[in-house]
């Protein structure tokens, strides 16, 4: 399987060194490989963990609502209407 990794790369506005971008290309095949293997699983119910109740930790040093949103507004290359603007990489199915 052939992955584009310097495209990847650009969608995910990553900096990649031409280095990074042979090693990548070598090891996200085996991880897809590796991922396709654990879908394709089958787990009967009984082998499922049991349900975990409350397994939220106590927020010990909560901030302020909104404290860093104008920090990560700054951050993103576009914003608008206090949103962070992506460019579309998946196309919707008209009806």
């Amino acid at each position: 399987m052939k992955v584009d990794v310097k495209a990847l790369a650009e969608l995910a506005r990553l900096e990649v060194t031409d280095a990074e971008l042979a090693k990548l290309e070598q090891e996200i095949p085996d991880i897809l490989k590796f991922v396709e293997t654990i879908q394709s699983a089958n787990v009967s119910a009984e082998a499922k963990a049991p349900e975990l109740h409350n397994v939220m930790r106590a927020d010990e040093n909560p901030h302020e609502t909104g404290e860093y949103t104008e920090r990560l507004l700054n951050a993103a290359p576009a914003q608008k209407d206090n949103r962070i603007v992506v460019k579309q990489v998946v196309s919707r199915k008209q009806k």
